[in-house]
């Protein structure tokens, strides 16, 4: 069986966040097609309990705890040269090394990089010989200018500095592997226009629901408080875009839509939330749950899922959960950038904070005339995001022959219900 490397930023599981979703179905698939030997950081203490699950699909492993306190010391000596920071976030000589062994062997001829930073321990002559590919998944650089454009001075200097020199490396690495990967085609065709010299090895691997767990359910009582109609955000509330995103809602929207529903409630369901956050539940009618065991009763007994993000990259994964669940999602056109759905028939679109307040009045006033936006919803995620069928395109940039692919049709890797999702 061929031997591949695979380096990811933070471990791969419990699929609870955007990125771990991906990376753990990209494990899955590639553990049976190679023997797998992953590297990567744990940045949370609680994902040392799963380890020996992720260990049990690779050959070999190597866990890096990552210490913030120390990476962002890392990223701030990347001030003083022509770098980018994220980069110097995630340089750890540990791995180096490990990843020198590994290859030191000869046996390892695939490699596969997940995020821009990962690709730094396969650049230059360790990985010269090797069939390199990289999963960009979102454009990072733009994320960050992304955040100069919305951050005061002197962060957005320094956010915009990133952008830049994010960029300049993100072109470097897109040059010198086999294939780049990016989460759908509209981050893929972002790239090939800032990047017009990897415009051939530009491609994409579209994301999957698990649309088995993620359907439709009947409402499960005690998540709502009877005769409460509710919206629901869902997401990471540490992650700006998310913490921006409930923060313009909060202060553009729901004043006008409470005045006019007195029995609405928001709820804001997510991991650690930061203190402009919590503050949020002071505003009459809102609620901040914190980390929540499961998030499908919140979706399932919510009147409309809201999407409201100003800054986003890639795929929003609340929004393809949200949809496979048959809900109604109201969402602006950052959060539905990649995803392959029409607004007025498969979901909502709101560009404003008066569309927003249209569109969630005309549903609240009619709770079941959105059912056939919903089921719409559903039928596009069980044609079109399917993890099996989209993590070919990943097989193909890796090289893998066709009647390889197609004796894997239909085998399934180890399972495990999402749980709680953070994008």
């Amino acid at each position: 069986m061929r031997e591949l490397l695979f380096l990811v930023h933070r471990l791969p599981y419990p699929p609870n966040k955007g990125d771990k979703i991906r990376s753990w179905h990209m494990l899955q698939y590639l553990s049976r097609h190679f023997r797998v030997h992953l590297g990567c950081f744990i940045d949370d203490d609680d994902d040392w309990q799963h380890a020996k699950t992720v260990a049990a699909l690779c050959a070999s492993t190597r866990f890096i705890d990552l210490r913030r306190g120390a990476a962002r010391w890392r990223a701030m000596r990347a001030l003083l040269s022509q770098q980018a920071m994220s980069v110097h976030y995630y340089r750890d000589a540990r791995l180096l090394q490990w990843v020198d062994g590994v290859l030191s062997g000869g046996k390892v001829r695939h490699a596969l990089a997940f995020s821009g930073p990962m690709a730094q321990y396969i650049d230059g002559s360790a990985g010269r010989d090797l069939h390199r590919v990289i999963d960009f998944v979102d454009v990072d650089s733009d994320k960050w200018r992304q955040y100069g454009d919305s951050k005061p001075w002197p962060m957005s200097l320094l956010y915009r500095r990133e952008a830049q020199l994010l960029l300049q490396y993100e072109r470097h690495i897109a040059q010198q592997f086999t294939a780049a990967s990016f989460v759908s085609p509209a981050e893929a065709a972002l790239f090939r226009q800032c990047a017009p010299m990897a415009r051939r090895k530009t491609g994409h691997v579209n994301n999957g629901v698990d649309t088995v767990y993620f359907r439709p359910m009947p409402t499960q009582p005690g998540v709502y408080p009877p005769g409460v109609q509710a919206l629901v955000f869902t997401g990471a509330m540490d992650y700006w875009p998310n913490i921006d995103a409930v923060q313009w809602f909060v202060r553009h929207v729901w004043p006008a839509l409470r005045c006019q529903f007195p029995q609405l409630q928001f709820y804001i369901v997510g991991s650690a939330p930061v203190a402009a956050v919590t503050a949020l539940a002071r505003v009459a009618g809102v609620v901040v749950t914190g980390k929540v065991a499961d998030i499908r009763p919140y979706l399932a007994g919510a009147a409309l899922a809201v999407a409201p993000l100003r800054i986003a990259r890639g795929v929003q994964n609340k929004v393809l959960e949200a949809m496979a669940m048959g809900k109604i999602v109201l969402a602006t056109p950052q959060a539905l950038e990649g995803i392959a759905a029409q607004p007025g028939l498969e979901l909502l679109l709101a560009r404003d904070d008066a569309e927003f307040i249209h569109h969630a009045a005309r549903v609240l006033r009619n709770a079941h005339g959105g059912a056939a936006i919903g089921a719409a919803a559903r039928q596009l995620l069980l044609q079109d995001y399917d993890w099996e069928r989209n993590l070919r395109s990943l097989g193909t940039m890796l090289g893998l022959p066709a009647e390889v692919e197609a004796a894997c049709n239909g085998v399934a890797g180890p399972t495990q219900p999402v749980g709680e999702i953070s994008t």
